[in-house]
């Protein structure tokens, strides 16, 4: 981070802003992943404690997997709402000490700002690619030294690399993970921010904070929704797991419609235009706070409809998953690779056209600035998001410290009910930081177009 940042400030001629914007994105991407790796190490010894101590299933169940939810719970309100006040901070700090008074200097001052994003994808290059390999070569290698030379149970504890195992559910898909989406939320953000910088009517008064208000909003509703989980749709039998862990999503998209409808009325102007530089300049488009609302909310249903397919592809509850068990029953190693990949094709279809219907529709509403607004509305509920997400590695590494503990077999059965749903929605966050992506990269593209003028 340091060599990166002595480049921005050479290539900045030494103006510190885009560093230290930079630097403070990077340590927050950081902190974040500290603090979930923290969380769940300390969250997974409790499930097992949980599914060990208690005598009925039913109690079990019940109070392990309301542990493991709550230590996800922490990591996905943990990284958004430091994400988002220390992003506000360095708005407010940046605007004081900048003091801008044109749509221009709005531009400079949210371009500093940008160095935020930058730093927090930067860390996530690392967290996510170098965590996701770590992770995935030392649950092989513990699978091929123990089950397959020495014909051990998974975790057992005669067999040492399941300790790196377990490391790696962490590294990769908390860490890891929560790096990844809080770069795309950081840089949507700071996209957003870019392109309303060409906006009159939304800099010259507080609109432009409009995407920080709908993260806020984001993180309140998904507040409300995690009690779902935890008091009213209380788990006491393994079938009622995966789905309540399902209807998280559902209930924050609910409840999002009408608070992005709300924001969008109260929050914005009714219409404004975007300007290609000062005020006596070529106004590229115009467009309405409902034309907002429909980028948002476009976005909410796609992350909801990639949740949803990954989850029907993915989860042991439905058709493909079961076929394809059946099928290497019957056919061995080659089907399972052959009809496997075929169904990770086949599973891309609805998300991609998904996100392509939103990227058009979005554009043609507000141009590039729909398309971050798109973005940002599918990560609205992404506290929610991230804790089911984290709730995986937690129940996964519960299994593993029950195993290397030669807790009772009833004991792991119980953690493996709540490790089959945690894989599903393990999937389920992977494919919004995808789906997330693709609207940030074109979102950012499109805040470098805005800013410099490059169009035909």
């Amino acid at each position: 981070m340091v060599v990166f940042g002595l480049l921005i400030a050479i290539t900045d001629s030494f103006v510190m802003y885009t560093t230290i914007a930079f630097l403070v994105g990077a340590v927050t991407s950081i902190l974040s992943g500290y603090i979930g790796m923290t969380v769940a190490t300390m969250a997974n010894a409790r499930v097992c404690y949980k599914a060990a101590s208690l005598k009925t299933t039913q109690d079990s169940l019940k109070e392990a997997f309301n542990v493991a939810f709550k230590g996800g719970c922490v990591m996905g309100f943990c990284l958004v709402s430091l994400a988002l006040a220390i992003l506000t901070i360095m708005i407010i700090a940046y605007r004081g000490i900048i003091d801008p008074t044109s749509a221009e200097a709005y531009k400079v001052m949210f371009e500093y700002l940008a160095g935020y994003g930058l730093g927090g994808s930067t860390v996530a290059l690392f967290c996510r690619v170098g965590g996701g390999i770590y992770t995935k070569a030392a649950d092989v290698g513990a699978d091929l030294v123990g089950k397959v030379v020495k014909g051990l149970e998974e975790d057992s504890p005669e067999n040492p690399a399941t300790i790196a195992d377990n490391v790696g559910d962490n590294v990769g898909d908390i860490a890891g993970m929560g790096s990844d989406l809080f770069g795309s939320f950081a840089e949507s953000t700071c996209a957003a921010l870019v392109v309303s910088g060409t906006s009159v009517g939304l800099t010259t008064s507080a609109y432009f904070l409009w995407p920080l208000v709908l993260s806020a909003s984001g993180i309140l509703v998904c507040i409300i929704t995690s009690f779902f989980a935890t008091n009213i749709m209380t788990v006491t039998e393994v079938e009622k797991i995966e789905s309540t862990l399902k209807w998280q999503l559902i209930i924050s998209t609910i409840f999002l419609t009408p608070t992005i409808i709300a924001l969008s009325y109260f929050g914005l102007p009714s219409s404004f235009s975007f300007v290609t530089g000062e005020l006596k300049d070529e106004v590229i488009f115009e467009s309405t706070n409902w034309g907002i609302m429909t980028c948002a909310l476009l976005g909410l249903y796609s992350g909801l409809i990639i949740g949803y397919f990954t989850d029907y592809f993915t989860s042991n509850a439905h058709h493909p998953t079961q076929e394809l068990a059946a099928a290497c029953a019957e056919g061995g190693a080659a089907i399972n690779i052959i009809n496997g990949l075929a169904l990770g094709y086949l599973s891309c279809i609805i998300p991609i056209l998904s996100i392509a219907v939103t990227i058009f529709v979005s554009f043609k509403l507000a141009g590039m600035y729909g398309i971050a607004i798109g973005a940002l509305g599918m990560l609205s509920n992404l506290s929610i998001s991230l804790a089911i997400d984290a709730y995986g590695p937690i129940s996964d590494n519960a299994g593993g410290i029950a195993e290397m503990s030669e807790l009772p077999k009833e004991v792991r059965k119980r953690t493996d009910a709540l490790d089959a749903a945690g894989n599903t929605t393990a999937a389920i966050g992977k494919g919004f930081a995808i789906g997330s992506a693709c609207l940030v990269s074109l979102s950012l593209f499109g805040a470098f177009v805005t800013r410099t003028k490059v169009r035909q």
